[in-house]
């Protein structure tokens, strides 16, 4: 997406490769040496460092970093911008580590202080800052933010800005969907698509029609979402990159449409690719087991 040429934050959020957080970090860390230690860029960079370091759940060395540029952080000289994205990793860094009560009040504070930031690219942060309360809050405050998250996005007149509709619909989309309410979480996954299309990125593509498809089979449109899920496999596998979660879709969908032979086929190739998985759950994997073995849950 375009934007100002002196926008420098928006420089540093294109190294990031979120499939590679090794790589993402040397990026940084080539871009740090380029700047004195004291400078704005610098503090800056050092905040995406350290959103490495905690994506790769190294929480310790998150805070270490973020620790070692609070006395910079703190000047008052020290742009906005730089306070905004810093109390933004220190949150999300908490968030991550189960600390939801301290990362709601780090991203309090962040979006407090983007009211002030005066950098382009400022409308970027802010709705950042509203996200992640929509993920941090309480259930019963995260659609009150997401909707405030999105409402921002859509008034800005900043591009990057207005690209925050895509997630903030899939996020709003999964709390309908947690409440019960699957077909306006459908809806909100269905209007995210063309969004995702626009930014040309291959796999937020690929989980938007996932994630539609998880809506059809949640609504009872099984065929409508076989068909997506089979088109998925046939992405994914022909580009080397087979998903465990697409197989665990289709088991589920065979198995509500009785075909214990195609659930039993399915569910095997999920459980071998997602028995090892951090983030798989427990009780999805003991059931995808035992559909492999053949059965029932």
């Amino acid at each position: 997406m375009a934007q100002p040429a002196n926008d420098f934050s928006a420089h540093l959020d294109k190294l990031w490769n979120f499939g590679n957080l090794d790589e993402t970090q040397a990026r940084f860390r080539a871009e740090l040496a380029k700047h004195p230690a004291d400078s704005r860029e610098a503090i800056e960079i050092e905040t995406q460092i350290a959103r490495t370091q905690g994506l790769s759940r190294k929480f310790a060395d998150a805070d270490r970093t973020l620790d070692a540029i609070l006395p910079r952080v703190e000047l008052p000289t020290t742009p906005v911008r730089v306070k905004v994205r810093y109390f933004l990793e220190r949150g999300r860094t908490r968030n991550s580590s189960g600390e939801r009560d301290a990362a709601v009040a780090l991203f309090r504070e962040a979006l407090k202080l983007s009211e002030r930031d005066s950098l382009p690219g400022a409308d970027y942060y802010r709705v950042d800052a509203l996200h992640m309360l929509g993920i941090a809050a309480s259930a019963d405050a995260q659609l009150d933010w997401n909707l405030k998250a999105l409402a921002a996005a859509s008034a800005s007149s900043d591009e990057r800005a207005r690209g925050w509709a895509a997630p903030l619909h899939n996020n709003i989309g999964w709390t309908y969907f947690e409440r019960g309410d699957h077909k306006t979480a459908l809806a909100h996954w269905q209007k995210a698509l063309p969004l995702r299309e626009a930014s040309g990125n291959a796999m937020s593509i690929r989980i938007a029609k996932w994630t539609i498809a998880r809506g059809l089979r949640a609504t009872g449109q099984l065929d409508e979402a076989k068909k997506i899920q089979l088109a998925l496999v046939a992405e994914t596998e022909a580009a080397g990159t087979p998903d465990g979660y697409t197989y665990e879709e289709l088991a589920e969908i065979a198995l509500a449409q009785g075909d214990k032979p195609a659930a039993k086929t399915w569910a095997a190739k999920a459980h071998a690719l997602l028995k090892d998985d951090p983030d798989m759950e427990a009780a999805r994997l003991t059931r995808l087991a035992a559909l492999a073995q053949g059965n029932t849950p």
